[in-house]
């Protein structure tokens, strides 16, 4: 077979054709494009880093290997603490929580809200918090909005006895808008095997407490936004009759951790099973800790419902049914208590000064919520 060739055949024409490839225009001759004219400023970045360097290593304990900056982050596992340790482990980010934040300039606390929320995640389960990682990204790095993020998960991480030992700073300029940044984070916790809270242990009869929220925590916002700053036209630094605050402000409460509670009623043994109410709600997150055959039974009215909330619920003339599945409604934990156990938690939970409300009990059923 013959196979006809589109480059020049002759030597000289092939010469020709070679030099105007590799010919570079004129003006690009005198220029030199660096990461910083693609919109990337690696200085600024190092600028960042230098200012969070400190603020990480605040919350280093003896079993973190190493400083900021290598290509891993090193944690010993305590053998000592732990006879049969079980690492646990959640990543999870803040959400459009953020676009409130923006709106604000208030930068701190959104860290304490990715920290918190992952902290719950897996202290449900019976796990001691061990280390944290973030991950921040933005169009161009701004050092002094890094530096208060960075202080928030720095905080928040000394407060839950977590090491904040590593993470990345991503500059992505063309993908996010200026000013604006995306953050979220990975946690990794321990428990002995024969410590893990998982459920299985709930049964029919189990009365089921919730602990108050501080507000929306890090869910439901999309739909928050929309009724707030869409449908009521409020702007987030007006005051909202009401819910007596301005909108931002009661957007913003900070995600409360549950872990020294948590703590508390694991030690005394008097939980089945806890689960952290973040998006879905109760009617999502409550099953999820169920066993077969079980189902929840949960009575409105059992706890007070904060203004906000409800203030919610009537902008959009939102259902019963789409509240309950979208916030978390003022619960932010439900744990289940065995029944003979109760009033020794009732006395835990009145010592260590913590509210609490009874909001129903463990029903037979098919895993679902059932609200009366």
């Amino acid at each position: 077979m013959l196979i006809k060739s589109t480059f020049p055949a002759s030597r000289a024409v092939r010469e020709i054709y070679m030099q105007k490839a590799h010919t570079v225009p004129e003006e690009s001759k005198t220029q030199s494009v660096t990461y910083a004219d693609a919109g990337v400023d690696i200085s600024s970045g190092d600028r960042a880093k230098e200012r969070i360097k400190y603020l990480a290593q605040k919350t280093f304990n003896r079993n973190v290997l190493g400083g900021i900056g290598g290509f891993g982050a090193l944690f010993r596992l305590d053998l000592q603490r732990w006879k049969s340790p079980i690492l646990v482990s959640s990543a999870d980010g803040v959400g459009t929580k953020l676009k409130v934040a923006f709106e604000l300039g208030l930068h701190r606390t959104v860290g304490a809200d990715l920290v918190n929320h992952c902290v719950n995640d897996i202290a449900v389960q019976g796990a001691t918090p061990l280390f944290f990682l973030d991950y921040l990204a933005s169009g161009k790095l701004d050092p002094v909005v890094t530096e208060s993020v960075v202080t928030g998960l720095a905080d928040a991480c000394k407060a839950n006895g977590c090491a904040l030992i590593g993470g990345e700073t991503a500059q992505m300029p063309g993908f996010y808008t200026d000013g604006e940044y995306d953050l979220a984070g990975f946690i990794v916790g321990a428990v002995d095997r024969e410590k893990m809270v998982t459920g299985a242990g709930i049964k029919v009869g189990d009365v089921l407490i919730g602990l108050p929220s501080t507000g929306l925590h890090t869910n439901g916002y999309s739909l928050a936004r929309k009724l707030l700053f869409e449908v009521a036209g409020y702007k987030p630094t007006q005051y909202v009759t009401a819910i007596k605050e301005k909108a931002g402000a009661a957007l913003m409460k900070t995600h409360r951790s549950y872990l020294h509670v948590i703590q508390k009623l694991v030690t005394a043994g008097v939980t089945t099973g806890m689960a952290h109410i973040t998006g879905g709600g109760i009617t999502e997150n409550l099953p999820r800790i169920l066993p077969k055959n079980t189902g929840a039974q949960i009575e409105i009215g059992s706890w007070p419902v904060l203004p906000i909330f409800e203030h919610l619920r009537t902008l959009g003339q939102v259902s019963e049914e789409e509240m309950m599945r979208t916030f978390n409604m003022g619960v932010g934990l439900i744990a289940a208590i065995p029944a003979a156990k109760f009033t020794r938690a009732k006395n835990l939970l009145d010592r260590a000064e913590e509210k609490f409300y009874v909001i129903g009990r463990v029903v037979k059923g098919d895993r679902k919520v059932q609200y009366t």
